[in-house]
């Protein structure tokens, strides 16, 4: 039997990883390609000035939005930042993460799961969590919502108001009620979860990456909201994404 000196060196030259590897070239070009079009958008936008051309001004601010909002545009941000693209674009090769299987210090004795015990189980797996369609649909929710304020800011309504608008309202509502089934008590601030939040354990190394990543992305949104969408101090901590964000940035941060 390996000693425990012996059993840590073996875990830790398993724990080695390799990260993953990325076209960053073709990320920069494709940025590049994308900020030309919007500017170009953006300048026609500007010139359709009056209520004549209402119509069609926010049909520009929507085209920039869903640009801004695409998938291998965001990707190539994060790259040219240095980030880790959220959706996997312009990955020439994939991070190695070796799973870690430590040896048995004692046998245990496997024993069958009663059908009683299965369907039990079953129940609690379908009480909780989120289908691939909610999955889905959470996601689209976050991306609409973004559309959204982004065609009420083109009409000139500033990002309090766009926060009271029917459909935002809707939109935030419908996607709070995803986000408490995905994981249930995450919109309830009661004084239970107040001390389990205490609870001090440290990072994993892949909740380290992920507290950095979380970093990144929340300044980047920030300076969003300030500079493409006009929102004040006060406005911006009525948003229902950064409220979220910070939320589990603050959660990582106590246990950093």
């Amino acid at each position: 039997m390996l000693s425990q000196a012996e059993q840590g060196m073996k875990l830790f030259k398993a724990a080695e990883a390799t990260a993953a590897e990325y076209d960053r070239e073709a990320a920069e070009q494709y940025r590049k390609e994308i900020e030309a079009r919007i500017t170009c958008l953006e300048f026609e936008a500007a010139r359709l000035t009056g209520k004549d051309n209402k119509k069609e001004r926010s049909a520009k601010g929507k085209e920039v939005a869903e640009l801004r909002a695409e998938h291998r545009y965001v990707d190539a941000c994060k790259i040219s930042k240095g980030l880790e693209p959220k959706f996997g674009n312009f990955v020439t090769k994939a991070a190695v993460v070796p799973e870690i299987v430590p040896e048995p210090i004692q046998q245990v004795i496997e024993t069958k799961p009663s059908k009683k015990e299965n369907k039990k189980e079953k129940k609690q797996e379908n009480a909780a969590g989120l289908s691939p369609a909610e999955t889905k649909e959470l996601e689209d929710l976050k991306q609409r919502i973004v559309e959204r304020k982004a065609i009420l800011k083109e009409e000139g309504l500033s990002g309090g108001q766009q926060n009271k608008d029917e459909e935002i309202v809707k939109m935030v509502a419908r996607m709070n009620e995803l986000k408490e089934k995905q994981e249930p008590g995450s919109s309830k601030k009661d004084k239970d979860a107040k001390k389990d939040t205490k609870k001090k354990t440290p990072l994993s190394p892949e909740e380290q990456r992920d507290y950095v990543n979380l970093q990144g992305e929340v300044e980047v949104y920030k300076a969003k909201l300030r500079n493409e969408f006009g929102y004040s101090n006060k406005e911006m901590k009525a948003d229902p994404d950064l409220q979220d964000m910070e939320a589990r940035l603050a959660a990582f941060q106590r246990r950093a």
